[in-house]
């Protein structure tokens, strides 16, 4: 992880955690223009890929960059007094595929297994609120398909293709409840915002596959699921305004400034 500390104000700052690809390791942040000069530290993190999961053999190869995001939530909020940081105001985001792990994070409940002889897994997952960039927020392929339709995304992430794992659906649901975020959602899962820079009509200038990979189609259907399980949720798109913030960055800053209960 690269972390970026503010260079002004005395602490404990709050933290903006954000993860990199699936596929390939990444690791990078966003504008930290938007987040410095408010205070809030950004860390960029790279986890391991859906290609280590599959060479390691892993069941799901989605375990091994799931479970990395959360580790990260816990390592950064152990260490918090080292980089002076304020342990009770983390965020965590990304954009498109690095979008999935911190979903999954914000989704999947307090993971801190408190009885770990392991000091990190004894600390709290929970963050304060989910950044999505122009991504995908499932792993589900019937569910991909009903958001987007046509589009194939998301292999080897429960072992197999694409087309395998529609096949294979009801076979794969328990993997798929307990990973993918969509299936995660619940009443204690932290408020998500959505951002695209498409609109829901594809543009010109804008290949076929790239732009249903990438439809602001997903976070609406995550919306509805949201709203359904009693989560505060957010999608904005152009001719789509949210209120309350005026885009992504600005309810990273609005979320992470407010007191820490």
């Amino acid at each position: 992880m690269d972390i970026h500390l503010p260079t002004t104000g005395n602490g404990p700052y709050p933290v903006l955690i954000w993860y990199g690809g699936i596929w390939k390791p990444a690791k990078h942040v966003p504008n930290l223009n938007l987040f410095l000069p408010a205070q809030i530290a950004v860390i960029g993190v790279e986890t391991r890929t859906l290609t280590d999961g599959m060479e390691a053999k892993a069941y799901p190869p989605v375990s091994f960059l799931m479970n990395d995001a959360s580790r990260a939530v816990q390592f950064v909020r152990l260490n918090a007094a080292r980089w002076n940081l304020d342990p009770n105001r983390i965020a965590v985001g990304g954009s498109s595929q690095g979008a999935l792990p911190a979903l999954y994070v914000g989704c999947a409940g307090d993971q801190a297994e408190v009885n770990s002889k392991d000091p990190v897994e004894r600390v709290s997952t929970k963050v304060l609120c989910v950044a999505a960039y122009r991504c995908q927020p499932s792993i589900d392929p019937k569910r991909i398909q009903d958001w987007s339709p046509g589009v194939q995304w998301g292999a080897p992430a429960l072992g197999c293709g694409f087309e395998e794992s529609l096949k294979r659906r009801e076979e794969l649901l328990p993997m798929i409840q307990k990973w993918s975020p969509d299936a995660l959602l619940h009443k204690g899962s932290a408020p998500i915002y959505f951002e695209n820079n498409w609109g829901l009509i594809r543009p010109e200038n804008v290949r076929e596959m790239d732009y249903k990979v990438h439809s602001p189609a997903f976070s609406l259907g995550f919306q509805k699921l949201a709203q359904q399980a009693g989560v505060e949720c957010y999608a904005k798109f152009p001719d789509h305004p949210t209120e309350r913030y005026k885009d992504i960055w600005d309810f990273i800053v609005q979320q992470l400034q407010q007191p820490a209960h």
